[in-house]
C-alpha cells in the first residue's frame, strides 16, 4: 500500500512540486485514497520530498558539515567541464524503492556518470564522482547542500583535485536548474513508463535510457545536437 501511495506521489510531485504535504493529502484524498496528512508527510520525508519554492530534498543537510558559497549566479556557461552539477531523486520499484544520483555537464547537458543506491549513504555519490573524474574534471562542481555532498569525504575528492565548490541556496530549486530538467526527462520518458520488478532490472533499463539520452536524444537548447556532440565537439575544439 505504501508503494502505490509513493508512486502516486512521486508522479504528481514530478508536475507540480510546489505541493506539500497538505496539497499532497488533498489531491490524494480526491483521487480515493483513505490516507491522513502525517502518513503522506512520513512518507515524502521517506522519499526525499519537500515543497521548497518547489526544492526536493532528496539529501538533508547536516550542520556540522562546511557549506559553500554558490558561485552560478549570472555566471556565462559557455563551455564543457565548466561546471559540473549532481543530485539525487526517488526511483520507484514494484516492490520497493531506489536512490538514483547523476553528474551533469552543465553546458552539454551530458550526463558524465551514474549510480544506483538502495539507501542514501554517501557511498553511491563516490562512485560516480570518482568515474566522472577519471574521465575529466571540471572548474565548478555544484550541488545541493545535502550531507552527502558537504561530507568531507566528498568534498575532500574535489579540493584535492583543484575544483572549486558551489552549493545552491537553502530552498532555491533554481540553482541547480539542469539536474532537476534532467530528472524531469528521466521520470517521463523511462521510469513512469517501466514497472521495474528489481534493482537489477532498474539499473539495465535507466542504463540504456541514459545511454540514449546521451547519445541520441537531441535537445533544443543544442540545437538540437545531442549531449555526447556537444560535450566532445566543443571540447576538441577548445572552446
Amino acid at each position: 500500500m505504501n508503494l502505490r501511495l509513493m508512486e502516486l506521489i512521486d508522479r504528481e510531485y514530478m508536475r507540480w512540486p510546489c505541493k506539500g504535504s497538505r496539497q499532497m493529502t488533498s489531491w490524494l484524498r480526491l483521487q480515493g485514497e483513505a490516507v491522513n496528512r502525517k502518513r503522506v508527510r512520513r512518507l515524502m520525508r521517506l522519499m526525499g520530498l519537500e515543497a521548497i519554492y518547489p526544492k526536493p530534498r532528496t539529501t538533508l543537510r547536516d550542520q556540522s558539515h562546511k557549506v559553500y558559497p554558490y558561485l552560478l549566479r549570472d555566471l556565462e556557461i559557455v563551455r564543457p567541464d565548466h561546471v559540473w552539477s549532481t543530485d539525487i531523486t526517488y526511483i520507484p520499484l514494484r516492490y520497493g524503492y531506489l536512490y538514483l544520483t547523476a553528474i551533469l555537464d552543465w553546458h552539454s547537458r551530458y550526463v558524465l556518470s551514474w549510480r544506483l543506491s538502495n539507501t542514501l549513504d554517501v557511498g553511491f555519490c563516490l562512485e560516480a564522482l570518482d568515474e566522472a573524474l577519471s574521465r575529466s574534471r571540471p572548474e565548478i562542481f555544484n550541488s545541493d547542500q545535502g550531507t552527502q555532498f558537504t561530507s568531507e569525504a566528498f568534498t575532500s575528492r574535489l579540493s584535492s583535485a583543484g575544483i572549486r565548490i558551489s552549493m545552491d541556496g537553502k530552498g532555491r530549486a533554481l540553482d541547480n536548474v539542469f539536474v532537476e530538467r534532467l530528472w524531469r526527462t528521466v521520470k517521463y520518458e523511462e521510469v513512469y513508463m517501466r514497472c521495474y520488478e528489481t534493482p537489477r532490472e532498474a539499473e539495465a533499463s535507466l542504463a540504456s535510457y541514459l545511454e540514449y539520452y546521451n547519445e541520441s536524444r537531441p535537445h533544443s537548447s543544442l540545437k538540437n545536437c545531442t549531449p555526447v556532440s556537444a560535450y566532445h565537439a566543443k571540447a576538441k575544439s577548445g572552446e
